[in-house]
């Protein structure tokens, strides 16, 4: 008989046994064990021209030349930060010969190669069907790139706003200021679409290439982000000529009646400059935290090229079922703070206001930041409290999304953090004389509190499971077991149902309360500090400085030393505000 059944040979029919049946058992093992560790590798992934993966139990690829392509793309993305920190630092200052079109020319650079690259692998991920085999479910929530749609649409609105202002000013200032809004324009237009599409993807072929062209859109939409940071941080502090008047700058009229178009013998040549100029000021937050959420968005993917993973799509609902306290007391807090802020900047615009009136704005703003920071401090406390009787498991699984969640998180804070501790050290060296200078010592003091709360908060949950409701469908009466005393007689030639059991459903619902009501505290909590957060979002975003409008800082630091601390920190707060909403939005959706 034949050894080898997978093989046709003449060994019955020549007399003696041919060469795979003449193999003894002990060799037939080796080789079988030795094809299948080269043809059944775990997770092995075949690409054409690209470095042999070795996957190890991890399930994290070990490519080979990896390492050079991280390094070669993180040399890239240091080069064009410093010399876009560089160039942007330059153009800053009045008295050098670089000046803002040299700025916008590098940055048109940057914005036409990152879009011809975007395009390229756009078009080569659609015709190589085995470029992306694997997507990273985490990356790229819908309501994640839904934001970044919205604020790409702002900033749409705020280049075309760009254009129709910088067009007035053609016949006597420089063209790139108007080829560098359309040349922005297009950019927002492809990488929107871009990350739309692709932001899960884990590119298996080019990774290299990829890797470097996804640096290159990191290292853009920061050069990008400095750019505008500041121009809106020198716009709001501008040093005064006169030294003895070093508060109560009007930065936001200064920024819109000066020529930054030009000099002042320039002028526009169509009577809505103004107008447009107004308009996409108040659009500027918006392109900032676009370029924000487009950097998180390369660095997931610079993060995901190469990487084996399955996608697992939760399908988590957003309902707001059953949560009422939350988001009717975060709505009156938005609606409250709204309204104070649009009093103070209206008594902070106005000329003829006395000091006394600008006092009382400055005094109401602060006691309505107080009441806001309280209030999440104390639901934050809740939430922490929940969190203590709550026996969800931790995610144990490794994921560069919650990663950099978490980092981006504790960074950002930091930006608020210096400047708290800096009005604290400050009011508390002047002795905090005066009403305005103990509610700004309160306020300090609150706000380190919750940032360290919501940190913790936030932070504690992205790591917990989603929780899981027991289905009472599921649930079967088995009557065999509930019913042991009756006779098995009783069910012979009766149909056997298939409803809940009496005992069974009383046993569930005995303990769904307990599941419910530690559900809808966190979900009451998450939305009410999403909503708190939105509100401290905007005020400083669109302009609110309570920090020049008091002087006592001012004073204890002078004006410049002042100004680098808080333009330094402030976008990083402002920042940190936005990121805490999307990642309290993550928390709701989990809890």
């Amino acid at each position: 008989m034949c050894l080898n059944s997978g093989y046709q040979c003449n060994c019955l029919t020549d007399g003696g046994p041919c060469e795979p049946c003449s193999m003894s058992a002990k060799d037939r093992e080796t080789e079988e064990a030795h094809l299948s560790n080269n043809t059944n590798a775990p997770g092995q992934v075949e690409s054409t021209g690209e470095p042999d993966l070795n996957i190890p139990s991890t399930g994290v690829p070990k490519e080979k030349g990896r390492n050079w392509g991280w390094m070669l793309s993180g040399i890239i993305c240091v080069n064009i930060l410093m010399l876009g920190c560089a160039l942007v630092s330059a153009s800053a200052e009045n008295n050098v010969k670089i000046g803002s079109a040299e700025l916008q020319i590098f940055i048109v650079i940057l914005l036409l190669l990152t879009s011809i690259w975007m395009v390229y692998y756009i078009i080569y991920t659609a015709k190589k069907e085995d470029a992306v085999d694997y997507k990273d479910g985490h990356a790229g929530p819908v309501w994640l790139r839904g934001g970044l749609v919205l604020f790409g649409l702002l900033s749409i609105v705020m280049d075309i706003f760009k254009i129709a202002s910088y067009a007035g000013y053609l016949h006597c200032d420089s063209a790139v200021k108007v080829a560098f809004p359309v040349v922005q324009l297009v950019f927002v237009l492809v990488q929107t679409y871009f990350l739309w599409t692709h932001a899960k993807a884990c590119a298996q072929l080019q990774r290299n290439i990829t890797r470097c062209g996804l640096m290159l859109t990191l290292s853009t939409n920061l050069v990008v982000w400095m750019t505008a940071v500041t121009e809106e941080s020198l716009h709001q502090t501008t040093v005064p000529e006169d030294p003895s008047n070093i508060t109560k700058l009007s930065g936001r009229t200064m920024y819109i009646n000066r020529a930054g178009y030009g000099d002042d013998a320039c002028k526009c040549s169509h009577t809505s400059c103004s107008i447009f100029k107004e308009a996409y000021y108040y659009l500027y937050p918006f392109n900032i935290e676009y370029s924000l959420f487009a950097s998180a968005m390369a660095y997931i993917m610079w993060k995901n090229v190469g990487r084996v993973t399955e996608e697992h799509d939760h399908h988590i609902k957003f309902q707001l079922k059953d949560v009422f306290v939350g988001p009717v007391a975060g709505v009156m807090l938005v609606a409250s703070g709204l309204a104070t802020f649009v009093v103070y900047e209206m008594e902070m615009i106005r000329g003829d206001s006395d000091d006394d009136q600008k006092d009382r704005a400055v005094m109401m703003h602060f006691v309505m930041n107080i009441v806001i920071v309280t209030l999440m401090s104390l639901s934050t406390v809740i939430g922490c409290a929940i969190y203590k009787v709550d026996h969800r498991e931790h995610v144990l699984e490794k994921n560069p999304t919650r990663s950099l969640d978490v980092g981006l998180l504790v960074g950002a804070s930091l930006g608020q953090f210096i400047i708290s501790y800096f009005t604290i050290v400050a009011m508390a060296a002047t002795g905090a004389k005066g009403y305005l200078n103990r509610l700004n010592l309160a306020w300090a003091i609150l706000m380190v509190i919750q940032l360290g709360l919501q940190n913790y908060f936030i932070i504690e949950g992205l790591h917990r499971e989603p929780f899981h409701e027991v289905d009472l469908v599921t649930v079967v009466a088995n009557p065999y077991v509930l019913q042991p005393d009756k006779e098995l007689s009783i069910y012979e030639g009766s149909d056997m149902d298939t409803k809940a059991s009496p005992v069974l459903t009383a046993h569930v619902a005995e303990h769904r309360p307990r599941l419910l009501w530690k559900r809808r505290i966190l979900k009451e909590v998450c939305v009410f500090l999403l909503l708190g957060n939105v509100i401290l979002w905007i005020m400083p975003a669109f302009g609110a400085r309570p920090q020049f409008d008091h002087d006592t800082e001012t004073e204890f630091y002078k004006f410049n030393m002042w100004a680098a601390i808080v333009n330094v920190g402030l976008p990083f707060g402002i920042f940190y505000r936005m990121h805490s909403v999307a990642s309290l939005f993550e928390v709701f959706l989990t809890s």
